[in-house]
């Protein structure tokens, strides 16, 4: 279902006489009196159908009908109208929740859940505080019956309804008898607590809340939507291969695996009380996603983690931040906390988007919790978040004190829409829920009347946290490239092209050896050979005549010669000017005594004259004067005499 936002029209009803009735002071109203900007925020809502029907269990504090009373009351607001789209998500698939979790422990839940489902009623256990023990089973049944029939009356299309409430607290016996054994291994029996207990229907209920998280994170990356809500989402205690904290599946590492294949860099911010530890361990290493958990910690709260110490380890090293608190935080030492630190986080890390889990244990008089926030605070931190105009996927959490929890993300929608909402409860079919006061935003009364945490500790955090940015030296970059479909297609393809290099380097051939020779800088291109035979023998410099009787050349590859003769050859003495730069001069120096030429000579009587030609040669003096060296052209007769051609 896709519902589009429209003005509303003026009618009768809204003509000056109808002014400041109780009718029109309960709906929705702009948050400004002023021209709205043109261009808002597109908000999505995803709201899986019958996603409040399930049940964890009767003496359970978890209660998805949380979900039904939340949804009930944005309607009655009429802040529908105010959302851009309204999404009935389709659920997630087997391959989609693999993308995290073990597929031994999908097929345990899949497999748990189709017992549970085959179990008829009067097999299932049911705990003393279920029923009265002075009360029947069929008068307990026609109870149930009489609840649900009477709290579904007149309820709008929101997935309630008698049916729904009645089935839901029938499904929701979790099976004691299967958890103690009837043939499932240790491994199942150890990951099912009274925490995660076994309910019907409970495969199709994670596989809903997960979807809609992953619906909400790909509207974001596609550009259909800046703002994507899901209060069924933001189950964040669940591990890879096993429950925790009444967590099965982690929908929230889900959404960020899928922001994180068009994003670069995703913000991860947790409001509830409880330590977002599954998100965390899941991110711990990377560098891509950074984690902020503001949680109560003293050790033994659930579930035990989250030093102040916690920081990442290896590329994720001072990416990751714990904030842990003591009890009875009030308004606006945590509003002032959570400003610091969100704003220093965000300047460091530069996310490309953010995820907000809203957890509403947080707040005052939970039936769990031990802080002392109000409703306004807990939306003040949405609005926070918000105005840094990211794209935000806000998603739901913890709450056992469902009416407030209600309340509470009713609120946030409108924050996040841009709505006014009046203090006062609209009528709905759940108003009862709401008594004795009917308003949105009631004093909560909690046991934890003192703030036991003292500024200077809050403050001290907050400088430590601002010190540890500093380690980020900048947000970091990913190389820019195209996002495969899958992991699994782009390792296939890595391996591929490593093979295709591997098959190039044994096939070389003479040509890319010779590439490789030209483009290796360490090659001197400043020799070159006439022969195999010029490297043996002493002449007189680079423009002698042929030594020795092997016809061998009296200059040694690759040295330079110095005034024009080697040395051992009767050599001419040096002199100043042009004449003995190097490659210059004659063969032998007249005066000189070459008996190897001479001998060379007569070993050549009879031959007829061969000329010997080089190419002339800069040639550099020793003195003051430098010059060019000259052409020498040799004539060899058959009776060995030489006689320069040019000097």
């Amino acid at each position: 279902m896709v519902r589009s936002s429209a003005a509303t029209s003026i009618t009768y009803s809204a003509t000056p006489q109808f002014e400041g009735t109780a009718a029109e002071e309960a709906f929705a109203q702009w948050d400004t009196e002023r021209i709205n900007p043109h261009s808002r925020p597109i908000v999505s809502y995803y709201l899986p159908k019958g996603v409040g029907e399930y049940h964890y269990g009767d003496t359970h504090p978890m209660k998805p009908h949380r979900l039904t009373l939340t949804n009930s009351l944005v309607i009655s607001y009429k802040l529908d109208s105010f959302i851009d789209q309204i999404h009935d998500p389709l659920p997630a698939t087997r391959e989609e929740l693999e993308t995290y979790h073990d597929p031994r422990y999908l097929t345990t839940l899949e497999k748990r859940t189709k017992a549970a489902s085959n179990v008829p009623l009067y097999e299932t256990h049911t705990s003393p505080t279920t029923v009265n023990a002075n009360t029947s089973n069929a008068d307990a049944n026609a109870n149930n019956d009489a609840v649900g029939s009477g709290i579904s009356t007149g309820g709008p299309s929101l997935g309630s309804g008698a049916q729904t409430i009645s089935s839901g607290l029938r499904r929701g016996h979790h099976l004691n008898t299967l958890s103690a054994g009837g043939g499932f291994d240790l491994y199942e029996q150890e990951i099912f607590t009274d925490d995660c207990p076994v309910f019907g229907g409970m495969y199709d209920f994670f596989k809903q809340y997960a979807g809609a998280s992953l619906a909400g994170a790909r509207s974001l990356t596609q550009g259909q939507s800046d703002i994507a809500i899901n209060w069924s989402g933001g189950l964040h205690h669940a591990k890879k291969a096993e429950p925790s904290g009444f967590c099965y599946i982690n929908d929230i590492v889900l959404a960020i695996l899928e922001l994180l294949r068009y994003h670069p860099r995703v913000l991860y911010i947790d409001i509830d009380i409880h330590h977002g530890d599954g998100v965390e361990q899941a991110f711990y290493h990377s560098n891509r996603v950074y984690t902020v958990s503001l949680h109560k910690f003293n050790g033994q709260f659930f579930p035990g983690t989250g030093k102040f110490s916690d920081t990442g380890s290896g590329h994720g090293k001072h990416f990751c931040t714990n904030i842990p608190l003591s009890d009875g935080i009030d308004d606006g030492a945590y509003l002032s906390l959570f400003k610091q630190v969100i704003d220093g986080v965000i300047t460091s890390f530069q996310p490309s988007s953010i995820v907000l889990q809203c957890g509403a244990d947080s707040l005052g008089n939970d039936k769990l919790g031990a802080f002392n926030l109000s409703i306004a605070a807990h939306g003040e931190c949405v609005r926070f978040v918000k105005s840094f105009d990211l794209p935000l996927l806000v998603l739901g959490g913890g709450g056992y004190t469902i009416h407030n929890v209600a309340r509470c993300w009713t609120y946030e929608t409108a924050v996040l829409v841009g709505a006014q909402l009046p203090n006062a409860l609209p009528s709905g079919p759940y108003l009862c829920y709401f008594q004795p006061d009917y308003v949105l935003h009631p004093q909560l009364v909690t046991k934890h009347t003192t703030n036991e945490n003292s500024p200077a500790t809050l403050r001290n955090m907050v400088a430590n946290v601002l010190t540890r940015l500093r380690y980020l030296q900048g947000a970091p970059s990913v190389a820019a490239d195209v996002i495969p479909p899958g992991l699994k297609e782009w390792l296939e393809s890595e391996t591929f092209k490593r093979e295709e290099t591997r098959k190039e380097k044994e096939e070389g051939d003479g040509v890319r050896a010779m590439d490789r020779r030209v483009l290796d800088r360490h090659f001197a291109r400043n020799e070159y050979f006439a022969s195999d035979r010029d490297n043996k023998g002493e002449g007189t410099g680079t423009g002698s005549a042929v030594g020795d009787e092997d016809g061998e050349s009296s200059v040694r590859r690759g040295t330079r010669a110095r005034g024009g003769a080697r040395r051992g050859a009767g050599r001419k003495p040096r002199g100043r000017g042009r004449g003995t730069g190097r490659g210059g001069g004659g063969g032998t120096p007249a005066g000189g005594n070459n008996e190897e030429g001479n001998d060379s000579d007569k070993s050549n009587s009879g031959n007829p004259p061969v000329v010997v030609s080089q190419t002339p040669k800069r040639g550099r003096g020793r003195g003051r004067g430098r010059g060019r060296g000259r052409a020498v052209a040799m004539n060899m007769s058959s009776s060995g005499e030489s006689n320069a051609m040019s000097e």
